[in-house]
């Protein structure tokens, strides 16, 4: 894969639909296009891997189940689903929007779609960020009269 901006896009908006409430997105794109199913949706594990401190060598940290999805729309283009979880309908409605984002659609679908997804996103990150900050315990230190 080439870092291209459209395989830079690409990868944005696939994280995107793979990190959706699956309701929301069922909410914001309810009706299906045709498509041929390619590999249909099925679930599976991969392993994830951690880092110590987050920089530290990379270690397997365990598994995770996943739902993928692979689809070719009616005008050709092909578009794969990779989810967290057992949802194959959400898998599968992944699939069909990353082949649609590879459209003229595409500049409709990330205005009705993807822009309300980011929102959301935002929206719950700053929630966790304003949650965890509520719990920061500041420690100072006294300085003793034989501490020099």
């Amino acid at each position: 894969m080439t870092n291209s901006p459209e395989a830079t896009d690409r990868a944005a908006w696939i994280g995107q639909l793979a990190r959706a409430k699956p309701d929301r997105l069922r909410a914001l794109f309810p009706t299906l296009p045709p498509y041929e199913v390619l590999r249909p949706a099925e679930i599976g594990t991969v392993m994830v891997q951690g880092r110590a401190g987050g920089t530290g060598a990379p270690f397997n940290l365990g598994e995770v189940t996943v739902t993928r999805c692979a689809l070719r729309l009616t005008t050709g283009e092909v578009g794969h689903g990779h989810v967290q979880g057992r949802d194959k309908d959400h898998a599968t409605r992944a699939a069909i929007l990353d082949a649609l984002l590879q459209t003229d659609q595409s500049s409709a679908l990330r205005a009705a779609v993807l822009a309300p997804l980011a929102a959301d996103e935002t929206a719950h990150r700053a929630g966790r960020a304003a949650k965890a900050a509520a719990t920061k315990v500041e420690f100072f230190t006294l300085v003793r009269g034989e501490d020099k």
